[in-house]
């Protein structure tokens, strides 16, 4: 499942990325937001592909427990798409996330993604 999700961002196939979810919730610990149900999760990467149009995930490593499964990955794309605030820089950036899914028995019902924001933003600037 959690591969499913991350081909279908790689291709920013929102709609295939929903589907991989039972309750779509993203929770982006780095700059403190949630997105809860498929609506939000959808604008949410909408704004993120027309920001980056060449997002993507490269999985280093995963680690399985019950009820969740923790992966380590890189995030890498180029900032070409602007936003109130946030105009196009054009630079790419790679950062390191860790990401946990949790599931409900066979269900995948979340992502928590750690990650620096601040490498983000000094690659960027």
């Amino acid at each position: 499942m959690v591969a499913d999700l991350l081909a279908a961002l790689n291709q920013q196939d929102v709609e295939a990325a929903l589907a991989c979810f039972t309750h779509p919730r993203y929770e982006l610990v780095g700059n403190q937001r949630v997105f809860d149900g498929a609506d939000q999760v959808r604008r949410y990467h909408e704004t993120t592909f027309a920001t980056f149009p060449d997002l993507a995930f490269e999985m280093i490593d995963s680690h399985h427990s019950e009820g969740s499964m923790v992966v380590e990955m890189w995030m890498r794309g180029s900032h070409l798409g602007s936003r109130a605030q946030f105009p196009a820089t054009g630079r790419r950036f790679r950062c390191r996330v860790a990401a946990v899914f949790q599931f409900q028995e066979a269900d995948l019902m979340g992502a928590r993604y750690y990650y620096d924001t601040g490498t983000i933003a000094r690659q960027l600037a």
